[in-house]
């Protein structure tokens, strides 16, 4: 059957074309932002995309539409669809109906750490013989795609609390039915979708109603969000992680690149892995309970986070120039910058960090995150914020109260200047977008080289 995919670029529209492909259909799409690691990892799987919305894209007309939650009504390919009456369905519901239908489901859902969390689950199942199928919104270096069919019942899937589509506004997880769900942490964000935290939260508890008695739940203690969902009504048991939880970690090094992990008191293995921050080390424990969940003993589960090679675009250090590093990192909530920096600057110790952020997310132009900007980056040793011209809200006067040498610059070229004139041998740069943030790793980098 021919699958046409509107929105293919996105992370997890692009993580299903590929599993369609493997399930031997043919499979097409377009998109307005063509950018990597999606369209790289598209175009390997010899899937054709198509750049924009022309209805012209759909002739001769395919037999199924996959619809992403990007495209609105007024989307010229969405008015073709329905004009034409040509069959269409939201990617969850695809995803449910087509893969995901009698499998063990395994769903790593919360604000922050899905990807990265996802990705070791779906590593450490490999690692124990297990064969997962997964979907993650991201590219497991490990693995080195977002997403496959697996040859067992276990699927892995990062499990987004945004909106299905636009015909349909329940969250993408009600559609997984998982039976193994990680709630990692809860909150307000997507206010695009969302009016409050409140929502959002409603929307966790549909997901905790769908989860058998025969399932399990796993959160950290330290969420109280995640305790009202709960408390909402829970039919399934519960595992807690970090602080007074059923599994803990006991740090061997500061950065969280090396850690013990404890379970009802009783060592069960230590991980020592590339990975840095306090909120990786909550990620590897809810991964191991769930991984335990399945049947993989923790010490095992130990041995593969020991070998976990992280995610593309989380901390990935792409280029190293004259003693320069420089990091592609997703992070695009107060919460990510802070975590994320805190943890580099645990490994770098007195190294110079400069940290460029793009408040790219539909939240970020909305200006919903805005108060906890100054604050997330106290890490950093300086900071270049970019203000787009259509940001919409004043971001210079948002970070003047930052206790952190600050430019906010309107052009990626004055942040390569900025950035350039500052940067010695020895300098960590992190570059935060959610984006493709036009190219600026490779242009900083060949900028450094010159």
């Amino acid at each position: 059957m021919h699958i046409h995919i509107l929105g293919i670029c996105g992370t997890f529209m692009g993580s299903l074309a590929v599993l369609a492909k493997e399930l031997g259909h043919r499979v097409t799409g377009s998109d307005a932002n063509v950018y990597p690691p999606m369209s790289t990892q598209l175009e390997a799987q010899g899937i054709e995309l198509m750049q924009g919305y022309d209805p012209a894209h759909l002739e001769p007309a395919p037999d199924l539409v996959v619809v992403g939650n990007a495209l609105s009504r007024g989307n010229p390919a969405v008015e073709y669809v329905l004009n034409k009456g040509l069959p269409y369905v939201s990617g969850p519901q695809w995803l449910a109906d087509h893969v995901l239908q009698g499998r063990w489901v395994l769903a790593a859902a919360g604000t922050h750490g899905k990807t990265t969390t996802s990705s070791m689950l779906a590593w450490v199942l490999e690692h124990a013989g297990m064969s997962p199928g997964f979907l993650i919104g991201g590219v497991p270096q490990n693995f080195g795609v977002s997403a496959r069919l697996g040859g067992t019942p276990f699927f892995v899937v990062e499990a987004d609390e945004y909106d299905s589509a636009f015909f349909d506004k329940r969250s993408k997880f009600v559609h997984y039915h998982p039976r193994t769900a990680i709630l990692n942490n809860l909150e307000f964000d997507h206010a695009d979708i969302f009016p409050d935290l409140a929502a959002i939260e409603r929307q966790f508890h549909h997901l905790v109603r769908t989860i058998p008695g025969e399932g399990l739940v796993i959160h950290p203690t330290s969420e109280t969000a995640l305790r009202r969902v709960i408390d909402m009504g829970c039919w399934t048991p519960v595992q807690t992680t970090g602080e007074g939880g059923q599994w803990q970690a006991r740090l061997l090094s500061e950065d969280g690149s090396h850690f013990e992990v404890m379970f009802d008191g009783r060592a069960q293995g230590t991980v020592d892995w590339e990975l840095t921050g306090q909120h990786n080390v909550a990620n590897a424990l809810a991964c191991l309970a769930a991984a335990r969940h399945v049947g993989v003993v923790p010490e095992l589960g130990c041995a593969a986070l020991s070998a976990f090679k992280s995610v593309k675009r989380r901390m990935e250090k792409v280029a190293e120039v004259k003693g320069i590093t420089i990091y592609d990192d997703f992070a695009h909530h107060p919460t990510a910058i802070a975590t994320t920096l805190d943890g580099l600057r645990k490994r770098v110790g007195d190294a110079k960090v400069i940290a460029v952020v793009e408040p790219r997310s539909n939240s970020m132009k909305l200006g919903a995150h805005r108060d906890g900007l100054p604050e997330s980056v106290v890490q950093a040793d300086n900071v270049f914020w970019y203000a787009p011209p259509n940001l919409g809200w004043d971001l210079a006067a948002t970070v003047a109260s930052s206790t952190v040498p600050t430019q906010v610059c309107d052009s990626l070229e004055a942040i390569i200047e900025g950035v350039k004139a500052i940067a010695t041998p020895g300098t960590q740069v992190v570059v935060m977008s959610n984006g493709g943030f036009g190219g600026l790793h490779g242009k900083l980098a060949q900028a450094l080289e010159g």
